[in-house]
């Protein structure tokens, strides 16, 4: 039997420079109750999975005030506090949560001090790693929201910033304000109307952390046609395609049971060929005529010098991918 791959398989990535994390993390919003909503059905369950993702190289975990609320941070200081040198712990403001599924933007900067300096608490931390602006208010001007993040990043209450649920623009608007270290925003195989914040963050070395990573994935016939080849499940095909499409993402997977958070982590061990991953970010299945060539062209490779130029492409192709084999297709943002 083979061994459980750890996140380690994924590489690295540096979050604002000087914070070097395993490249596939942890959400832990579902360690939460229904509608991500109170205490989640199995407390010691929920805790068991937060260590075991730690004990497979996970050394960065995502969460928001607004999870529970304050269940997840909690959960999370209960779990792992003492933290391990190495997790990096980004926490997020801005959503306030009147019931069950139900989210409210508040940015306002008095709300923005509560929220971080009550993550603080329940973290347990004397500076977050990460904190991020969790969504746009529209009832505030965005520069007063970001000024406030500002103003406890100078009073060493944060460590680095990101900005989460927003346009290129409203980006750029933040940047004008406080340095910006990662984006959030909902992105996966079925939905891809982020692509070009992908590209900046590519251009200006940001981290790219998508939520809802792996919903609708059965929607890409290209997806369900590399899990049955593979042998392994679509969720997992989709996060090893979002390694694989840009050095700058950074999948969060999340997950309440700890069984399922070991087969999100395998799929940092999953080897997409480059026709696979192209045909997931086509969104549809490749032409069997091109495929047909393609093989063809590959017969070049029983030579040696054929295939140790194919595997030097290939390293290539994975260390620097390119904007060019994502859908450049874009519509109106929305969470």
């Amino acid at each position: 039997m083979n061994a459980q791959p750890t996140a380690a398989a994924a590489g690295t990535i540096d979050v604002g420079g000087d914070l070097t994390v395993n490249r596939l993390g942890f959400g832990a919003m579902r360690i939460t109750g229904p509608g991500i909503w109170g205490e989640p059905p199995s407390r010691d369950q929920a805790i068991a999975t937060l260590r075991r993702v730690v004990e497979l190289g996970v050394n960065f975990i995502d969460t928001a005030d607004s999870y529970g609320p304050d269940v997840s941070e909690t959960l999370i200081a209960e779990a792992l506090y003492p933290y391990p040198d190495d997790l990096v712990i980004a926490t997020k403001g801005g959503l306030v949560r009147p019931g069950p599924n139900r989210w409210e933007a508040n940015g306002r900067p008095e709300h923005l001090r509560e929220a971080c300096e009550g993550s603080l608490r329940r973290l347990r931390l004397e500076q977050i790693p990460l904190y991020q602006f969790h969504r746009p208010d529209p009832a505030v001007p965005l520069a007063e929201s970001v000024g406030a993040i500002a103003e406890l990043k100078n009073e060493g209450k944060i460590r680095h910033v990101g900005i989460s649920n927003v346009s290129e623009s409203q980006l750029r608007e933040a940047q004008q304000v406080v340095p910006i270290v990662s984006v959030q925003n909902r992105y996966n195989a079925s939905d891809r109307r982020s692509e070009s914040l992908i590209d900046l963050c590519e251009q200006e070395q940001l981290v790219f952390l998508p939520w809802a990573p792996v919903q609708e994935s059965g929607k890409n016939p290209a997806v369900v046609a590399a899990a049955r080849r593979h042998g392994v499940t679509q969720h997992q095909i989709v996060l090893a395609w979002l390694l694989a499409i840009s050095p700058q993402i950074l999948p969060i997977p999340g997950t309440g049971s700890p069984q399922h958070a070991e087969e999100n982590i395998a799929a940092a061990a999953i080897e997409l060929d480059p026709d696979e991953v192209d045909a997931i970010s086509k969104g549809a299945l490749p032409d069997t005529r091109l495929s047909r060539l393609s093989w063809l062209s590959r017969l070049s490779w029983l030579s040696w010098p054929g295939w140790l130029g194919w595997l030097g492409w290939r390293d290539e192709f994975r260390s620097a991918p390119s904007s060019s084999s994502r859908n450049t297709a874009t519509s109106t943002w929305g969470e």
